[in-house]
């Protein structure tokens, strides 16, 4: 029997250790609560000499185990007894409650560590010293909490008792009530909730709230402010339900932390029917918060904005930043207490009130703004929304409106009639000089980042006889409009996700207008997705020098978004505070077999049937179905040689026609259905909207229907949850297998790449993936499955070598999931601190050559992107190379587990290293060929390494549309899968047709998405370029259908064919280079 060894590394370990100092004493009190330690402090403050000395410190000081030893060595040696109060059970302080477990028993010590959040923890009685009943009287004493309750609970410490030599009784404190309430009890705008924590009132830590309530009331408002221990607990949600429909409040500002829901429970929040804003106090100083790109740290990201989304809340950004107290410094401690953050709670309130209007004006004089995105910036592409007719959609929401009650005068018919209001020629103008004067008064930081990038406003080109000029439809009180470009047309996809460049003065001119000319109550932006949520600015909590807030100020935002985007959902919601309502993915269909293919498939059909009759025949059968399959522009995809015997070219031949033929390809495009209208009917009323999940229908997530509702994913700590870690594992060794099967060996380096709406989707299956790769696996709290840290797996286990693993991380996955970083940086140290041979280990000799192990890379912080589209689309590149060089020039940054970025050059060495590069799409809602995206990621690698001299490199793109089967195909093989099975699918493209401008935009960025993987990873041939040309211009019917709906298609496809022609990429079977741009005008004809 062999004894199996694990390694573990638990991810406190990632923070930087440091020594507190603190002398010992008579009472040492800890505690992650600043209320709780500011409570403490205050109970013994300035007390006699005579009474006892009291020690205090946050956990979050000794969360490093060294800083524990530290600690243990310093403090506790002539310390008498230790009280702590321990949020969130032993798995937040595993190491620390399990050092000082020991110690105060080796040195007779008092311990006590009661819970924090009323679960009971019998781990934490099994620590203590004390007994059971004495460890619930301490916990009841600081469940109640105040100074007088803490003194007891302290004292109780060192043995003072009642009478009857126990623990005293707590002193009761209301456990909810109301603090404050305007004398008002009507007010213009209604009432409005504020909710808070009871903590913050015992502490007398209530100066955000004064605030808060005092910007309300100067807005209108009628303002109860209700304090509470938590939402969770039953009979304070019963009497928060019962003080709510008493206030019948307008709109709730929400101050407490994580999500009261439980399983399918409402939020007790949810009786007042209203718009819930939610607000935090933040943990961190201002002048941190100020700096960080971030905005928040980890912890506040997840207590005051990921898990307030579960129950349906708008997280509108901080309103207080922690500050020096010198209450505790005679305790050894240094104190924190809020202090208000005035332009964001002024901000705030307005928000508030704005919401609130919508809630009590009459419909009729409401002006509501819709926008629809110019993407990627060309005249073919507007109304672009992913799976949505942004065009019809628009048309839908503005019927729904108008019979609403809302004024919608003068309305589109039809998404063709819609295009024709939006033509360039109607466009409304605003003259210069009142876009200076509303440009003043701008925040002077944005103001010159927009000057220093773009001149001053005259120098903008969009202006025509100095006025600006903006693309709306206006329909009485419904302004239908196309976003502006945010840059120049042809540097748009650099600009689309790049938080550097500021908006052009015609961007920032078209939202002043709407805010101060036009006056709009509500913006709607259609499907995914726009600019506004990727301007410079924080990634989350942004001030008012951050573009979005900057632009839009407090202006209700909704943003119908479809379901299966998580991230930049996620992106929006919370930058734009925007209602992020899921909308259905097109409605999906088997691909089939169309064209050429099916001639293929008859003819094997014809030779299976065959079977037993005349051996010529068979062999003539044979012979036309290889020849049909070379026709069809499939054989390098089948793997078909000269010398091939024909049973195996058969068997190819008939594999890759199944693989076509059972894939799952989108059946027309979403148009907003009656659900999803009345969810925005009802948003613009001001009334609550439920939360709903994120997720793929098509990968069995029948928990995202219905739809309607306000989006939101999962918690970032619990990533990868134990689902996720199964089907990573199982991907892996998909991975694995193919790569052994195609070389004959195990891979020793792989690059994965990793985005954040898949990892938000999934779980983590990716990141689960590149650990099972290494050889290593997640650890979990088993109260609250959130990770905890990573154990290895032996070798004898895995049955093969560990991998050295290098991660491509997008910007999304990089502000959304810093703990992962933190989590994989862990596990690369762990893998390579193992004794083991480097034929099994590769990472164990790198530890030894490389400085440091850095393993995760991607855009530097604030930029996002891969750095590729913009080159294609511009046309601005000579070769090959200038993509890879653009693509390593968008991944210098270094990101490593104590959150620190630096800026390297070795991502290079781990590109000209790898054996295997792999992408995953975990869902068949989208493919390869749906934008640019995955061409900039996959594309752009493969550039890198043929730049680089790796042209040994395996390119895969994973499938894990079906999680329990994972398949592995090559970047050629699956870009033909794609052309085949749907860009040049009849089905498909009749699809398509039923949507008119926007059908025809689809097949156009089919085209162009083809041609980018073409020129970055040479991944598309010249069958795939026959066939698309052959579906789209090369058939009358299809062709003459683009030049009447979307002539700019037709014209922008003609021009990408030309060019791959140009440029090598496509060499033709036709002779006659011009017939292109004849077939395009002969369409043009039939057309007309």
């Amino acid at each position: 029997m062999h004894i199996v060894v694990r390694e573990s590394r638990d991810l406190d370990e990632a923070a930087a250790p440091q020594d507190l100092g603190l002398a010992p004493a008579d009472i040492v009190f800890l505690s992650f609560s600043d209320s709780d330690l500011a409570m403490a402090a205050a109970a013994f403050r300035g007390a006699e000499s005579t009474q006892p000395s009291v020690r205090i410190s946050n956990l979050n000081a000794l969360r490093h185990p060294m800083s524990v030893d530290l600690f243990s060595d310093a403090t506790l040696k002539g310390s008498k007894a230790v009280l702590v109060r321990l949020l969130g059970g032993l798995d937040y302080w595993r190491y620390g409650g399990e050092q000082l477990g020991r110690r105060c028993r080796e040195l007779g010590i008092a311990l006590a560590i009661v819970p924090g959040d009323g679960r009971p923890d019998i781990r934490l009685s099994a620590l203590s010293t004390l007994g059971s009943d004495e460890l619930a009287r301490l916990e009841a004493l600081l469940d109640v909490g105040g100074i007088e309750n803490t003194r007891m609970a302290l004292l109780a410490m060192l043995g003072k008792r009642d009478a009857r030599g126990k623990i005293a009784q707590p002193r009761e404190i209301p456990n909810f009530g109301v603090y404050r309430e305007s004398a008002q009890s009507v007010a213009a705008l209604g009432a409005a909730a504020v909710v808070f924590y009871r903590s913050h009132l015992l502490a007398g830590d209530v100066a955000p709230v004064d605030a808060l309530v005092d910007a309300l009331e100067d807005r209108g408002l009628a303002v109860a402010a209700l304090y509470v221990p938590s939402l969770k607990a039953a009979d304070t949600a019963a009497w928060l339900q019962d003080e709510l429909q008493r206030l019948r409040p307008s709109v709730i500002v929400n101050a407490t932390a994580f999500a009261s829901r439980d399983g399918a429970d409402a939020s007790p929040l949810d009786v007042a029917d209203c718009s819930v804003l939610q607000v935090a106090l933040a943990n961190s100083k201002f002048t941190l918060w100020e700096k960080s790109q971030r905005g928040v740290s980890a912890a506040d990201l997840a207590m005051h904005v990921v898990l307030p989304e579960l129950d349906g809340r708008l997280f509108a950004g901080v309103v207080s930043f922690k500050e020096a107290d010198t209450l505790g410094t005679e305790l050894g401690v240094s104190l924190l207490r809020h202090v208000p953050y005035k332009p964001s709670v002024s901000h705030v309130a307005e928000l508030a009130a704005r919401w609130a209007r919508l809630r009590s004006a009459p419909r009729h004089d409401l002006r509501i703004g819709l926008l629809l995105s110019t993407y990627p910036g060309r005249p073919d592409q507007i109304a672009h929304a992913v799976g949505l007719d942004g065009l019809e959609s628009a048309c839908r929401i503005a019927s729904h409106l108008e019979d609403a009650g809302y004024d919608v005068a003068c309305r589109p018919s039809d998404s063709r009639d819609l295009v024709a209001q939006l033509d360039p020629a109607k466009a409304i103008g605003w003259p210069l000089d009142a876009y200076r004067s509303a440009f003043d008064a701008l925040p002077e930081a944005f103001k010159e980042s927009v000057v220093s990038a773009w001149g001053p406003p005259e120098d903008d080109d969009a202006l025509v006889g100095n006025t600006f000029r903006f693309r709306v439809a206006p329909c009485g009180n419904l302004l239908i409009g196309l976003q502006p470009e945010r840059g120049q047309a042809l540097d748009r996809k650099a600009q689309y996700h790049d938080p550097a460049t500021p908006p052009r003065h015609s961007y920032v001119a078209f939202y002043l207008w709407l805010r101060h000319v036009a006056k709009i109550d509500a913006l709607i932006h259609l499907g995914a997705h726009g600019t506004l949520e990727w301007l410079p600015g924080k990634a989350v909590a942004g001030s008012e020098m951050c573009a979005p807030r900057a632009l839009v100020g407090p202006t209700p935002m909704i943003y119908p978004f479809i379901v299966n985007d998580p991230g930049e959902a996620a992106q929006a919601k919370r930058r734009l505070s925007a209602v992020t309502l899921g909308h259905k993915p097109p409605p999906m269909t088997d691909a089939g077999l169309s064209g050429p293919l099916s001639e293929v498939e008859r003819l094997v059909d014809e030779f299976a049937s065959a079977e037993g009759l005349d051996p010529r025949r068979r062999k003539v059968l044979s012979d036309q179905i290889v020849d049909a399959a070379i026709r069809a522009g499939i054989a390098a995809q089948c793997g078909l040689d000269a010398g091939m015997a024909a049973s195996e070219a058969l068997t190819r031949i008939d594999a890759f026609l199944c693989d076509v033929k059972e894939l799952s390809i989108r059946d027309g495009l979403h148009i907003l259905d009656e659900v999803e209208l009345e969810a925005i009917t009802r948003t613009l009323a001001g009334k609550f909207i439920a939360p709903g999940p994120a997720g793929a229908p098509s990968r069995g997530r029948s928990d995202v229907l219905p739809t309607g509702r306000n989006l939101f994913s999962v918690d970032p700590r619990s990533v990868p949850t134990a689902t996720a870690w199964a089907n990573g594992k199982r991907a892996a060794k998909a991975i694995l297998d193919r790569y052994l099967s195609d070389h004959g060996e195990w891979p020793r380096a792989i690059v994965l790449d990793l985005w954040g709406s898949a990892t938000l989707r999934t779980g983590g299956e990716e990141l689960a993936t590149a650990l099972a790769l290494l050889g290593v696996r997640p650890v979990w709290d088993q109260r609250s499955y959130r990770v905890t840290g990573v154990e290895t797996e032996a070798l004898a286990e895995l049955g093969r070598p560990r991998v050295d693993v290098t991660l491509r991380i997008s910007g999304l996955f990089r502000d959304m999931f810093g703990a992962q970083l933190a989590l994989f940086d862990s596990a690369v140290a762990l893998v390579a601190s193992l004794e083991e041979d480097a034929g099994d280990n590769p990472l164990r000799p790198a530890s030894s050559s490389e400085a440091k192990l850095d393993r995760i890379f991607g855009p530097a912080g604030g930029s996002f992107g891969a750095g590729v589209m913009q080159h294609i689309d511009r046309g601005d590149w000579s070769e090959r190379g200038d993509l890879g060089r653009s693509y390593l020039a968008s991944t210098q940054a270094a990101y490593r587990g104590d959150g620190s970025e630096a800026t390297s050059a070795s991502f290079e060495k781990r590109v000209k290293s790898a054996d295997a590069f792999v992408h995953v799409l975990d869902h068949s809602e989208i493919d390869l060929l749906t934008g640019g995206d995955f061409a900039a990621h996959e594309g752009g690698f493969a550039a890198a390494a043929a730049s680089l001299g790796n042209d040994r490199v395996a390119l895969y793109h994973g499938d894990t549309a079906t999680p329990d089967a994972p398949r592995v195909r090559t970047l050629q093989e699956e870009c033909a899968r794609v052309i085949h099975g749907r860009a040049a699918n009849i089905r498909w493209i009749e699809g398509q047709m039923r949507h008119g401008f926007r059908g025809g935009a689809e097949m156009a960025q089919s085209v162009d998405a083809a041609f980018a993987f073409a020129a970055t990873a040479r991944a598309v041939d010249n069958g795939g370029f026959e066939r698309l040309y052959e579906a789209y211009l090369g058939d009358p019917v299809v062709a003459a259908f683009l030049a009447r709906e979307n002539p700019d298609a037709i014209a922008a496809m003609r021009r990408r064919f030309e060019e791959a022609i140009a440029r090598g990429l496509w060499q033709p079977r036709r002779n006659d280079l011009g017939e292109i741009a004849n077939k395009d005008d002969s369409s043009r004809e039939a057309a007309e």
